[in-house]
């Protein structure tokens, strides 16, 4: 089974459940190991959710609602990216995730979509603790991406799905050699990708809230299978 490596964050079991349902083993990460021992053996890199990314990786000074932030989560998890890519291991961003994903590559975030996106949409909804899969927006997807053709067979129409949403900060300046491939009603990015990549893809929802229902299944499966590749090859 491919090993999956899982950055470490305070809601870690359904990241988890959603790994092992379609195979994979899990190892957590976390900043004490060090890059290189978290990633010895690892097939995979799942990236978490969780506090905001320290503006001054981007070049940003800190705008007033960014909070708790985590600087040695963020060096980690920046140089995991890194050390994944030079390696070509599959990486699937979530939440927070897709944000360092593409920090790491060079991008820019937006640091507080209420107050600086014109007409942007609530997407910071608050559901109950036992209700994350409450769905909140609908997304529209790019036909010929790689998130398009991972949802077609579980969608009846493969250009737009409904998902949940967390977060107050958002993808800005996509990250050279990535594309936008999914985007929310108001213009927000919702999904990034690099196709050059073995398997290099990024969600602002919580695909993970699903796994027990398996409406995005097919995201962790498209995943481990590219995480088999690298154990066969």
């Amino acid at each position: 089974m491919p090993l999956i490596g899982i950055t470490s964050c305070r809601k870690i079991e359904d990241y988890r459940q959603a790994i092992l349902h379609v195979g994979g083993e899990v190892r957590i990460l976390e900043p004490s190991m060090g890059l290189k021992a978290a990633l010895t053996g690892v097939d995979g890199l799942l990236l978490t959710g969780g506090d905001d990314v320290v503006p001054g990786q981007y070049g940003e000074a800190p705008h007033p609602t960014v909070k708790d932030v985590d600087p040695a989560r963020d060096e980690f998890e920046i140089g995991l990216v890194t050390a994944a890519r030079e390696r070509d291991l599959p990486i699937f961003g979530i939440c927070r995730g897709i944000q360092v994903l593409n920090v790491a590559c060079g991008g820019t975030l937006v640091q507080d979509v209420p107050s600086q996106v014109t007409g942007s949409m609530s997407h910071g909804l608050t559901v109950p603790p036992n209700q994350p899969y409450s769905l909140a927006h609908e997304v529209w997807i790019e036909k010929d991406s790689l998130l398009s053709k991972l949802m077609r067979e579980r969608l009846s129409d493969a250009d737009t799905c409904d998902v949940n949403s967390r977060h107050h900060q958002a993808v800005k300046d996509v990250a050279r050699g990535f594309r936008v491939s999914a985007t929310s009603p108001d213009g927000l990015i919702e999904a990034i990708e690099d196709s050059s990549r073995r398997f290099c893809l990024g969600v602002q929802w919580h695909p993970e809230n699903f796994w027990r229902t398996g409406e995005f299944r097919p995201l962790f499966e498209g995943f481990l299978e590219a995480a088999a590749s690298v154990k066969s090859g």
